[in-house]
């Protein structure tokens, strides 16, 4: 019998090789499994174990309740509205796209709307909810809810948004909140906005937003691979923003804005006791509630194209020349340093020249108004005398005594940037134009013309501050943040320094002869109810040649002088200071003035007269 050949020897030692080879890479491969699952089981079990617990339960943010905002009898000025939307899960919707063309066909989606949820769905999860229509209609929500069955991962959803009821009133003292953009993004804190779209953009929205915003709460949940949430684990509550009572009223707001009529321009009024503003308007305006969820292209176009610019804040940004409402403060200047006394007077020709000068500066009054004191400077608004006593003051002097009263600087009111307008001095020339001061420089200022130029919100503090006799008490719209008052302590307030309060007294009682003096220049809105100190202002829009007579008949609208009238009532113990500017309006006593007055009676109480009815009153006294 024959053994086995050579070649089955050799293949049976080639099969055993190749068996231990096989049975030693599974041992050393096995070897290596034990390893690793030595390394991962018992030398880092608790990093591992932590790991696996965070892929598997997620912190949420939970967005805070915004603070609401009061007037000063507790109507609401901005407030949170429950708003049912249409929202799409991304992770739950395969074609995205397709999806929204269907609902296009039941329910309206414009492509703002649609910018809007690619804007918002990468800043999101995929598994959160994200909006593409806002604040459905009960049409809306009834035709969806018959064909919600052929949509998987869109849905109904709640949420809350910002309406604010007064639209156009309230828009430039309010502001409005919008939706969080790139820029922004940059700078906030993401964590206290975690789960917030919205931030404050303008006004008492943007001033107060850290008060308003709250603190987010989180929510512990536990969520399946998909990323769907399987159960709430553990919730820490968001703390609601603070609400927010202002001076502000809103009644006295109607009424400045209706007494403005079609006039734009801004009425601004104060609180001598508190410095709280009670009205601030600034028209035209527009309806803040657009902007909350993203304005339209067409209707943000709208606005900024106006030639009436209805975006800008007049009250807080406007620069107009003051015209002769800075006479009373010009004339208390020329009292405390020295350079007039009350008795003193002058001959007014209509007309003043300076000392070897070339150009002569007109009265408003051609025939001039004869030889005139203080109180009537004041009375019938002679320009004459101011140019004299600007001239003998001189500009430094007259400078540092009106920057007292906050002329050139920014008031201090609780909202984002205010303008400081411009109190001209040889500083600012030099700096600004690299010019040297002059006299007619000095003299142009002394009626409120020139490079002077003050801000609606700026006339009514210095107002405030010469009825206050002299207390600084700043400008403030928030009465109360949360429980916290805003007004300070009155040891903590600045005073203007007197040296001789008879000056003050002078000063206004020319300014009640501007009311109640036989040549005042408001006379008309004396009443029998209380006193008013004011003054009447005319600032020119366009220059005149030196010996061109002006005729606003022959000029366009928009070139008509500005109309503005400052005032305190009641005389005796100063409540309200208010003041108007009337873009275009004409003349102060004529058209700003009763858009004061009418304001102060609503102030106060007093029922408005129609013409109808006090001609019958007159007719009946007869």
């Amino acid at each position: 019998m024959r053994g086995p050949d050579q070649k089955q020897i050799q293949a049976r030692r080639l099969f055993i090789g190749r068996s231990l080879a096989a049975l030693l890479f599974v041992l050393v491969a096995l070897a290596i499994v034990l390893i690793r699952l030595y390394w991962l089981q018992i030398q880092h079990h608790d990093h591992f174990k932590t790991l696996a617990t965070d892929n598997r339960i997620k912190l949420l943010p939970l967005p805070p309740s915004r603070g609401e905002i009061y007037d000063r009898n507790g109507v609401k000025l901005a407030q949170n509205q429950t708003s049912v939307d249409l929202v799409i899960i991304p992770d739950q919707v395969d074609d995205i796209d397709a999806v929204i063309g269907e609902l296009r066909q039941i329910i309206t989606i414009t492509e703002d709307d649609i910018n809007r949820f690619k804007k918002l769905k990468r800043r999101k999860r995929r598994f959160e909810q994200v909006p593409i229509r806002i604040d459905l209609t009960q049409r809306e929500m009834a035709l969806f809810a018959v064909e919600r069955h052929r949509y998987t991962g869109v849905d109904l959803g709640v949420s809350y948004r910002r309406h604010y009821p007064y639209g156009e009133l309230t828009a430039h003292v309010v502001g409005y909140i919008g939706r969080i953009n790139e820029r922004e993004l940059e700078s906030i804190d993401k964590a206290a906005y975690a789960g917030t779209s919205h931030i404050g953009k303008t006004g008492l929205e943007r001033y107060y937003e850290e008060s308003l915003h709250g603190e987010v709460g989180v929510q512990r949940v536990e969520i399946d691979a998909a990323g769907h949430i399987i159960r709430v684990l553990e919730t820490q509550p968001p703390s609601s923003g603070q609400d927010i009572q202002l001076y502000f009223d809103i009644e006295l707001q109607k009424t400045a804005f209706e007494a403005l009529g079609e006039h734009a321009g801004s009425v601004v009024a104060i609180d001598v006791k508190t410095g709280g503003v009670l009205a601030m308007v600034s028209k035209p305006a527009f309806d803040a509630n657009l902007f909350v969820n993203g304005i339209s292209f067409k209707d943000y176009n709208a606005l900024r194209d106006d030639p009436a610019n209805p975006l800008f804040n007049r009250s807080t940004h406007g620069r107009y020349p003051p015209g002769s409402t800075v006479k009373p403060f010009i004339g208390l200047a020329g009292l405390e340093t020295g350079t007039v006394h009350s008795g003193q007077t002058i001959y007014c020709p209509g007309h003043y020249k300076i000392k070897n000068a070339g150009r002569t500066f007109r009265d408003w009054k051609r025939t001039g108004h004869g030889t005139i004191n203080l109180a009537k400077s004041i009375e019938q608004s002679c320009d004459v005398y101011y140019y004299d006593l600007a001239y003998s003051m001189g500009i430094d002097k007259l400078h540092e005594n009106l920057s007292h009263f906050h002329f050139g600087k920014q008031t201090g009111i609780d909202m984002p940037r205010e303008t400081s307008a411009i109190l001209p001095s040889r500083e600012w020339k030099k700096s600004r134009y690299k010019r040297s001061w002059l006299p007619g420089d000095t003299v142009n200022a002394g009626i409120g013309q020139g490079y002077f130029l003050v801000s609606p919100l700026q006339l009514a503090y210095a107002t405030a501050v010469l009825a206050a006799d002299g207390k600084l008490i700043l400008p403030r719209l928030a009465a109360r943040v949360g429980n916290e008052p805003t007004l300070p302590a009155d040891d903590a307030i600045e005073r203007i320094e007197k040296k001789n309060p008879s000056n003050w007294e002078k000063v206004i009682n020319g300014m009640l002869l501007v009311t109640e003096g036989q040549r005042g220049t408001a006379k008309r809105i004396r009443n029998e109810h209380y006193r008013i100190a004011g003054k009447t202002g005319t600032a020119q829009v366009v220059s005149m040649k030196q010996n061109e007579v002006y005729d606003e008949t022959k000029l366009a609208r928009e070139k008509h002088d500005h109309a503005l009238f400052m005032a305190f009532a009641p005389a005796e113990d100063p409540q309200i200071a208010v003041a108007v500017i009337a873009e275009n309006g004409g003349h102060g006593g004529a058209t700003a003035a009763p858009i004061a007055h009418r304001v102060m009676d609503a102030w106060f109480g007093i029922e408005r007269e129609e013409p109808e009815q006090r001609l019958a009153r007159e007719e009946n006294d007869e």
